[in-house]
């Protein structure tokens, strides 16, 4: 085992030694768009997650620090029993093997969504920002994030370059409408993948450790408008303005809903661009090429949204004419 996998070697290892836990057999638990791995492990009749995060490629310690954040009322994070920040593991309760993903079907999904926006609520509302040790949100970030579409979906998967007044100019108008938002706590990769089904009402919350502080409709547009299942527009309307009036209740927002859907759609423009990006990168670069077959649904979500504001006419006219007709040849 030492030749084939290291790591799940020195993880049992410190299973085993250190723990003094009686491990009768592990297996992979999933695998995410990063350099983490989870394993589940089976001892004396309990299961457990094992998160492995190489120390030299992972942040383990901003995993614990926002699990901490969100230990607030209707929250529910996995419990951290053990740590080993040396070596990058952490021993998790397991949260079973079943996703919103896995779970969700239109007589269903009202009652998920709105487990799942009762949830956002909680961490919009109960985790102040005061003295809140994790990144913001901020233009240079929303930047990278923007060009990671452009360098590796555009040129590196199409070769079709963005035309630099074309570029500078979306950028500039996705960036703006982030940046005037209200700020709250935002999990950043808040969609069907990370939401886990427990069967009790409240879903389980997963890979949050690149929580930030930002835009209000960022969390919510990962939710309804999720990369990997769609919903018809009838249905993400009804879903964002209800949150929208329980938001202007609580005196969380004071916008109109014109405003509110404005900034909701560019701040999902923005996160699908840098969503094309990465699925395209961890073709290139990480040889995971099924996230491949998300490009065409995300992909959806951006065309649309450019035909709803005059200042993206521009940009829906490029994607039709360049972008679109090049990915097809890509099938």
């Amino acid at each position: 085992m030492n030749n084939e996998d290291p790591r799940a070697a020195l993880m049992l290892d410190w299973l085993s030694n250190d723990l003094s836990l009686a491990v009768d057999r592990f297996e992979p638990a999933s695998s995410d768009a990063s350099f983490r791995r989870y394993f589940r492990i089976y001892t004396k009749g309990t299961t457990y997650i094992v998160m492995d995060a190489p120390p030299d490629k992972e942040n383990i310690e901003a995993f614990i620090k926002v699990a901490k954040l969100l230990s607030v009322p209707g929250v529910n994070v996995p419990t951290i029993f053990q740590s080993n920040l040396a070596h990058g593991f952490l021993l998790l309760e397991d949260f079973g093997t079943t996703c919103y993903l896995d779970s969700l079907k239109p007589s269903n999904a009202d009652h998920l969504y709105q487990r799942a926006l009762d949830s956002l609520f909680q961490q919009q509302t109960h985790i102040a920002l005061d003295n809140l040790e994790i990144p913001y949100y901020d233009r240079p970030l929303l930047m990278r994030e923007l060009g990671i579409f452009e360098e590796w979906f555009a040129m590196r998967y199409l070769n079709t370059p963005i035309p630099e007044p074309l570029r500078t100019g979306v950028n500039e108008l996705l960036i703006t409408s982030a940046l005037e938002q209200p700020l709250t706590f935002a999990h950043r990769d808040y969609h069907s993948r990370n939401l886990m089904d427990l069967g009790n009402g409240k879903p389980g919350i997963i890979d949050f450790q690149d929580a930030v502080i930002g835009p209000i409709t960022y969390d919510l547009v990962s939710l309804l408008k999720d990369c990997y299942i769609s919903w018809p527009k009838a249905q993400i309307d009804h879903w964002r303005n209800g949150y929208f009036q329980r938001l202007l209740q609580h005196g969380i927002i004071d916008c109109s809903q014109a405003q509110f859907k404005r900034w909701f759609d560019l701040m999902g423009l923005q996160r699908h661009l840098k969503a094309i990006g990465i699925f395209a990168r961890l073709h290139l670069r990480d040889g995971k090429s099924a996230y491949l077959n998300d490009i065409p649904r995300t992909m959806d979500y951006v065309t649309k949204n450019c035909t709803l504001y005059p200042e993206l006419s521009e940009f829906a006219g490029f994607l039709n004419q360049q972008v679109l007709p090049a990915l097809r040849r890509t099938v």
